[in-house]
C-alpha cells in the first residue's frame, strides 16, 4: 500500500530540473519505476544508488574501538559507493537517508554528494521531526507527480537520528543555499542549492 504526500520540496525541486532536458539526476533510494519515469519525461538522465542498503553491507564492518563492537569502514564504503567523476549531477535526490545511515557515514556522504554535484546543482532531502519515534517505519519514496510522492513501507531500518534545523544547517554549510519546508508525517523537507 502506499501513502500519497504533496511535497512542497519536491515541487521547487522539480521547478530547478525543468529546463533544460538532458540533465542528470541521482536518486539515492531504492529503484522506483515511477522515479525513473517521471524523471525520463522530463528529458533527463536518471542514475540510481540506494546508498542505505549499501550501507548495511556487513562486508563493511570492522572492529570498533570497544571490545567486540564494530563499525562501518567508511574508506571502504566511499571506495566502492558513490563512484562518480566530480561535477557529475545537475540534481540529487536524497530522500530521508541521513536519518537511517551509520553515524559514521553521514558526513563523508554529504561530503561526496557535494563533490559529485554541479555549481548550482539542486538536492532534495528530507529529516524526521523530533515527534518521530525510534519505532518510524522506514519509507521508499515514489514520484507520482510534479509535487506529490507516494510513500510504501520498505525494510525495516532503524531510524537513527533526528536532524534538528542548525544540525542540518550544519551538515550541508558547504551548500550555496537551503529552504526548509514542513512537510507531514513528522517530517521536514529541505530544497539545497550547491
Amino acid at each position: 500500500m502506499r501513502l500519497a504526500r504533496r511535497s512542497a520540496g519536491f515541487s521547487h525541486f522539480t521547478r530547478t530540473i525543468l529546463c533544460p532536458d538532458g540533465q542528470k539526476v541521482l536518486d539515492l533510494g531504492p529503484t522506483s519505476s515511477s522515479n525513473i519515469n517521471f524523471i525520463t519525461g522530463l528529458g533527463h538522465k536518471i542514475y540510481n544508488e540506494d546508498v542505505l542498503i549499501a550501507a548495511t553491507d556487513s562486508r563493511l564492518l570492522i572492529p570498533g574501538p570497544e571490545e567486540g563492537s564494530t563499525v562501518v569502514d567508511v574508506e571502504r564504503f566511499l571506495a566502492e559507493d558513490l563512484q562518480y567523476e566530480s561535477e557529475s549531477f545537475d540534481a540529487v535526490l536524497l530522500w530521508d537517508v541521513c536519518d537511517y545511515l551509520p553515524e559514521s557515514l553521514v558526513k563523508p556522504v554529504v561530503e561526496r554528494i557535494y563533490q559529485i554535484t554541479k555549481p548550482r546543482g539542486s538536492l532534495l532531502a528530507f529529516f524526521h521531526t523530533r515527534d518521530a519515534g525510534p519505532e518510524t517505519p522506514y519509507f521508499r519514496y515514489h514520484i507520482k507527480s510534479e509535487d506529490m510522492v507516494e510513500l510504501q513501507q520498505g525494510p525495516h531500518f532503524k531510524l537513527q537520528r533526528v536532524f534538528q534545523n542548525r544540525h542540518v544547517e550544519k551538515l550541508f554549510h558547504d551548500f550555496a543555499s537551503l529552504k526548509f519546508f514542513i512537510g507531514r508525517e513528522n517530517m521536514r523537507e529541505v530544497l539545497l542549492l550547491r
